[in-house]
């Protein structure tokens, strides 16, 4: 195992030098990245500061600082330390400002602004929130994405990663013994998605959250051949109304909701489009 510092610089909340870093420490294995974070580094005293620290703990710079006098005085401090550092946006921002011939407004935390994008994602959270578990089953219709699955097939946690896409998602549950709301039969706006899994997978993932709250584990909850009937129920339903269908066994969050944002793109016409324009008229508007 071999063990390295790296050291992720953001002039705001970090999450895209975050996100990046350990999509890349990803494609490497056996290594294990000490992560040091300096978030909302907007001034030269909060760089030197950050340089210290990368003395101290010597080791690769990942940074995204749009303000070019920074992002000049972290790479030259850089190169005294002979650390290597390599700026992320930077040539990202170049080649849309040539692109697009518009000069970048390097304007720190940019995608983080108060606008109407930004509330669409809260507003998206909310309507999860109010639609989790098979909630408000009358509104339904307003959803952008409707998850249908059995038990513990990760529909809440995908919901919740939808929302802070703008995606206003909803999930109902399958339960054993009781036939699907009748409101899933009458759906004309959402994508209805169904979400299956392997039922060895579930069992055993249902087992531990058994554990968790320190309750018995010999119920049909956790019974092989009753979760067994409830998986094939639960893809019968899907193939009666020709729902599209994802295995979620052994599958992340992000990649099925990355499968769930390809299907939604396609269904509204190939493409979502962003907006940066400020102001009450902003969204991200889909067709």
């Amino acid at each position: 195992m071999k063990r390295f510092h790296i050291h992720l610089v953001s002039d705001a909340t970090g999450e895209t030098v975050n996100g990046l870093a350990r999509a890349a420490i990803a494609q490497f294995a056996d290594v294990e990245a000490v992560e040091h974070f300096w978030s909302l580094i907007r001034n030269e005293r909060q760089v030197d500061q950050v340089l210290a620290g990368i003395e101290a703990n010597t080791g690769a710079v990942l940074y995204t600082l749009v303000d070019e006098t920074l992002r000049t005085r972290l790479a030259d401090g850089c190169h005294k330390l002979q650390v290597p550092a390599v700026a992320l946006l930077e040539p990202v921002v170049a080649m849309l400002s040539n692109y697009l011939g518009i000069e970048a407004r390097n304007q720190p935390g940019s995608q983080h602004a108060l606008d109407a994008e930004y509330f669409s994602r809260i507003d998206a959270i909310h309507f999860v929130l109010n639609h989790d578990d098979g909630q408000m089953l009358h509104d339904l219709n307003n959803a952008d994405v409707v998850l249908v699955g059995v038990s513990r097939t990760s529909k809440t946690p995908t919901c919740f990663y939808l929302a802070n896409r703008g995606i206003k998602a909803a999930n109902v549950p399958m339960v054993p013994g009781a036939p699907p709301p009748p409101e899933l039969e009458t759906l004309t706006n959402p994508l209805v998605i169904g979400l299956t899994v392997n039922a060895d997978r579930l069992v055993a993932v249902r087992r531990n959250r058994l554990r968790m709250l320190n309750q018995g584990e010999e119920t049909d909850y956790v019974d092989l051949e009753q979760v067994n009937d409830e998986v094939l129920a639960a893809r019968r339903l899907f193939s009666k109304h020709d729902w599209p269908v994802i295995d979620v066994t052994r599958r992340s969050i992000e990649e099925v909701a990355a499968e769930i944002l390809q299907r939604l793109t396609q269904r509204l016409g190939g493409e979502i489009v962003y907006s940066t324009r400020s102001g009450p008229d902003n969204n991200a508007s889909r067709g």
